[in-house]
C-alpha cells in the first residue's frame, strides 16, 4: 500500500467526528468538495469504500481500521509538535472513553491538573463493558474499561476495583421492605437501572440470592448523579459504587441492603502504543501517556488495588 495522505486521514477523522461532510468541512476549514476529494483519494489508495453516505454518515469496517490509524497519527503529530515547541497541548484533542460511574467519582479529579495545563480532552461515556468497543473502532485513543484483554497495538494497565452495593432510602425500606430484601420479594420491588446496557442489578441479585438471570421491576435513570439522587428520593433500589454512595450512607440518606453482598468491578486503562517500544527513560512523556499516568494515579488513590 502506498503511503497514505495525512490530509486525507485528517478528513476521514473529521467525518467520523462530525458525521456529515458539511460539519467536517467546517472542522477542517475547507470546502465540502475538498473533503469529498480527500476521501476519494483515500478510498482509491486502499481500494475500498470507507464511508457509508447516510444520515448520519457512518464508517465502513475498513474505514474504522483507517480511523484507528488516523487517530494515532494525529496524536503522534501533536506530541512531536509540542516537543518542538510548535504547538500547545490545547491544539490537540485527545478522545478517551470512560464509564459513567468513574466519571462521576474519580476521573475528573485525576485529570484536573492536565486540563488546567491546557490539555484538550474529549470524554466519551459508555458502560464499562462497552468503552472498549470505542477503542477497537478507532473512535478514541484510550479507555477505562472492565475488559482486561489488550487489543493488538495497545497496552493495558490495571487500575483497581470499584465496589458496588445495593442501597435504598429509609422511607422506601419502611414502606416497601419492612422485612428486608429477600429471595422471595426482590422481583416485586423496583430496581433503578442506568440504561439498557446496565446489568449490574441482575449481577447483584444473582450473587445475593443465587438466582440465575433474575427478572426485575425496572426504572431507568440514565445519569450516575441522578441515579444516586433517585435512590435517595425513594424511587427504588440502586446498585451503586460505594465510593459515590459513602456520603449519603454516612448521613443516613441511604441505607445499604445486605452490605456483605458487594460486587467488585475491576477496571483497566487501555491506550494505543503511539511511540516506539523500548524508548529511553529520559524521553519526553507523550500526551496520551500523561493522561494514562494521571488516571492510574487517581484510580490507585481511591480504588481497591488488592
Amino acid at each position: 500500500m502506498k503511503d497514505l495522505d495525512p490530509a486525507a486521514l485528517d478528513a476521514l477523522a473529521a467525518l467520523a467526528d462530525a458525521a456529515s461532510f458539511e460539519r467536517a468541512a467546517q472542522r477542517l476549514a475547507i470546502t465540502q468538495s475538498a473533503v469529498s476529494q480527500r476521501l476519494r483519494t483515500l478510498e482509491l489508495q486502499v481500494g475500498q469504500p470507507l464511508v457509508v453516505r447516510s444520515r448520519p454518515l457512518r464508517l465502513t469496517e475498513p474505514g474504522k481500521l483507517l480511523l484507528r490509524f488516523a487517530r494515532q497519527m494525529q496524536a503522534m503529530r501533536a506530541d512531536l509538535a509540542q516537543e518542538l515547541g510548535d504547538a500547545p497541548a490545547s491544539d490537540q484533542r485527545l478522545p478517551i472513553a470512560v464509564n459513567a460511574d468513574s466519571l462521576a467519582t474519580w476521573v475528573l479529579p485525576a485529570l484536573d491538573a492536565l486540563v488546567h495545563e491546557g490539555l484538550s480532552l474529549e470524554l466519551v461515556v459508555d458502560d464499562q463493558d462497552f468503552t472498549h468497543d470505542w477503542l477497537r473502532q478507532g473512535e478514541v485513543l484510550g479507555c477505562v474499561t472492565s475488559v482486561s484483554d489488550a487489543l493488538r497495538g495497545c497496552r493495558v494497565v490495571p487500575l483497581g476495583a470499584m465496589h458496588y452495593t445495593a442501597v435504598a432510602s429509609p422511607g422506601f425500606i419502611d414502606e416497601t421492605l419492612p422485612q428486608g430484601l429477600t429471595r422471595s420479594n426482590f422481583a416485586q420491588v423496583p430496581f433503578l437501572i442506568f440504561n439498557r446496557k446496565d446489568d449490574m442489578q441482575q449481577q447483584w441479585v444473582s450473587k445475593a440470592f443465587g438466582v440465575r438471570q433474575p427478572r426485575l421491576s425496572e426504572r431507568y435513570v440514565p445519569s450516575s448523579e441522578a441515579y444516586v439522587r433517585a435512590a435517595a428520593m425513594g424511587w427504588g433500589i440502586g446498585v451503586v459504587p460505594e465510593l459515590q454512595a459513602r456520603p449519603l450512607l454516612d448521613s443516613g440518606a441511604l441505607v445499604a441492603l445486605r452490605p456483605d453482598d458487594r460486587l467488585a468491578v475491576r477496571l483497566y486503562w487501555h491506550q494505543w502504543k503511539l511511540g516506539p517500544d523500548g524508548a529511553a527513560p529520559s524521553a519526553r512523556v507523550g500526551l496520551l501517556d500523561r493522561v494514562g499516568d494521571a488516571l492510574l494515579a487517581g484510580a490507585r488513590a481511591v480504588l481497591d488495588v488488592t
